[in-house]
């Protein structure tokens, strides 16, 4: 049985197979032995009143037996008139209130029953656990305190009662239980800790460092009271003990793991962090220390080597450790997988996310990170398989199906980009920018497959969702103006693109070429010389366009030349040979 300080609890609960029990037991004896009649009967009920209560009684319970409760409820009552003192009748009824949550009246009978029958522990118990109810927490001391003096071995009782002066805040007359269960069964740990927990609370050092000495006399091999004792002195800034009770818990056991992390902190208390750091070592290469304490130790290492980033090798070493110790653990690559994707090691982190997969593939978690990484590393291929496998694995999760979409798209597979993202966001509950992305992918693919009003409809549906995403508004208006169709609308969502994302040299072209298509050539030179002197000028679409603009206005030698410098760029259009030869405009 766990105590604990901030909370109560009772080995009683309102079982319904405790109560059945307890109601056959009352059968049988009422059936087996005469002195139950005669009991009954001494109370001045007749014959037949006695037949009569015990048929109410009987099929009273058997009615709360069938759930019947309201049944059960009445029989009950029809019985306590016939017996007022009968305290089964009252813990019957106790019994139904309590179920139905009536507070006052499950109080009120069971306080009846406990009074008539106080030798009962059933009916005092069910008292409790209705003063419990009703927030009556000295009251319930009182009955425990009646329960352990009819029950001086019941050391649960004992126990309990110090859980509830713990509650009502009596540290004090919680430790004097606690001592009387001590000079009854001698020192046990679940006592000791307890009060050790109040002396730590309380601030009385001395109380606390004597009840784990207590601890490690009663149990010299237990390490984990040398460890309490130590790290008492540490808190107290007394580190000679605090290094002299470790030292004693080595001579113990040197193996043990959680003393090499005590000594850690002993030694980072006095900044000697090489010898810290030695003993973290220790204690990592030791399969006692549980995984899930490691990775807390990393995580803060996490945190920690985000300010201090000299301290990135240690994190490394520890995580090779972590891999090495608990190689048949998918967290530990994980967590080192983490690591290494932070510093942007990303093919290092691909390796160790795929060693957790290949050791537990139903955590969804390892799967997106690593198609993160895929897309970090813009291999499209091994993300097209990977996301596959995804799928197929979690067929309701929605982000598989993205990536899937992207790499798919990549790969120039466009009826695969649409297929499996139009299956995919229906998956998407509650997301509205990840629902915009599916459609603007759509949108991406459905432009490629020359389907444009399919296309233009996904486009609108993503902008609808999501309005101010600067991407979809340039890429729509961008097929448009290609298109030559709509182009006050493309003209409309490019500006906007702008305004959200000022400076980016490809929406500053498509706004340029869209002015082109209207034959505002003086402004669409501006934005396409924009979009040069923003980072364009060795993009051959750019290049090109601009050589167009410049044809427009006149301005044929200038024109010729960037059209050249598109070709030299690598990346231009099929009429742009012809376009240099004739020194001539095609569109």
């Amino acid at each position: 049985m766990t105590q604990t300080s901030n909370s109560l609890v009772f080995p009683f609960h309102r079982y319904k197979f405790l109560y059945v029990l307890l109601f056959l037991f009352f059968i049988f004896s009422c059936k087996t032995s005469q002195k139950s009649s005669e009991k009954v009967s001494s109370k001045g009920l007749a014959d037949k009143d006695v037949v009569q209560f015990k048929y109410l009684f009987f099929n009273a319970n058997k009615e709360w037996i069938l759930e019947n409760y309201d049944m059960a409820e009445t029989l009950f009552s029809q019985a306590l008139k016939i017996d007022p003192n009968s305290a089964a009748t009252m813990y019957g009824l106790a019994h139904i209130y309590s179920f139905q949550n009536n507070k006052s009246q499950a109080l009120l009978y069971s306080k009846q029953a406990a009074a008539i029958d106080p030798k009962n522990i059933w009916y005092q118990l069910l008292y409790i656990s209705c003063l419990k109810e009703n927030k009556m927490f000295n009251e319930m001391a009182a009955v425990y305190e009646r329960l352990i003096k009819d029950n001086p071995q019941n050391f649960d009782f004992y126990y309990e009662l110090a859980n509830v002066y713990l509650f009502i805040n009596k540290p004090a007359e919680a430790i004097k239980v606690y001592n009387k269960v001590e000079e009854s069964i001698g020192v046990t740990d679940e006592a000791s800790m307890q009060k050790l927990k109040i002396y730590k609370t309380s601030n009385n050092f001395e109380k606390a460092v004597d009840e784990a000495k207590k601890l490690i006399k009663a149990f010299p091999k237990d390490a984990k009271y040398y460890g309490i004792l130590g790290e008492l002195y540490q808190d107290k800034g007394q580190n000679e003990k605090a290094f002299e009770t470790f030292s004693e818990l080595i001579k113990i056991d040197s193996t043990n793991a959680y003393v090499h992390l005590s000594l850690a902190d002993y030694y980072r208390t006095l900044k000697q962090n090489d010898k810290a750091f030695n003993e973290i070592k220790i204690a990592f290469q030791s399969k006692d220390l549980n995984i899930d304490t490691k990775v807390k130790i990393l995580l803060s290492y996490y945190d920690i080597t985000e300010n201090y980033p000299e301290l990135k090798t240690d994190a490394d070493e520890l995580c090779k450790i972590i891999v090495a110790v608990h190689a048949e653990e998918a967290k530990s690559f994980a967590i080192y997988g983490d690591f290494l994707f932070r510093d942007k090691k990303y093919d290092l982190a691909r390796t160790q996310y795929r060693k957790a997969i290949s050791l537990d593939k139903e955590k969804y978690a390892l799967w997106n990170q690593l198609l993160v990484i895929e897309s970090e590393l813009n291999d499209f291929t091994s993300m097209q398989k990977e996301s596959k496998e995804a799928i197929e694995l979690f067929p309701n999760q929605p982000l598989p199906y993205f990536f899937n979409g992207v790499s798919n798209y990549q790969l120039k597979k466009y009826d695969d980009v649409v297929s499996v993202l139009t299956e995919g966001k229906e998956f998407v509950f509650d997301n509205n920018l990840l629902l915009a992305q599916f459609y603007a992918n759509i949108g991406d693919a459905q432009n490629q497959l020359k389907k444009n009003e399919e296309s233009d409809a996904a486009y609108e549906k993503s902008l609808e969702l999501d309005p101010s995403n600067p991407s979809v508004l340039n890429n729509y208006a961008y097929y448009l103006s290609l298109r030559n169709k709509n182009l006050e609308k493309a003209e409309e969502l490019s500006k906007k693109s702008n305004m959200l994302a000022p400076n980016n040299s490809f929406y500053q072209d498509t706004y340029g070429w869209i002015l082109y298509q209207m034959k505002k050539y003086d402004d669409a030179k501006v934005w396409i010389g924009k979009a040069l002197e923003g980072g364009g000028k060795n993009n051959g679409t750019l290049l090109e366009h601009y050589g167009d603009v410049l044809y427009q206005l006149g301005d044929i030698d200038s024109a010729l030349k960037y059209w050249i410098d598109a070709k030299k760029s690598g990346e231009n259009s099929t009429l742009l040979d012809k376009k240099i030869a004739d020194k001539k405009l095609y569109e």
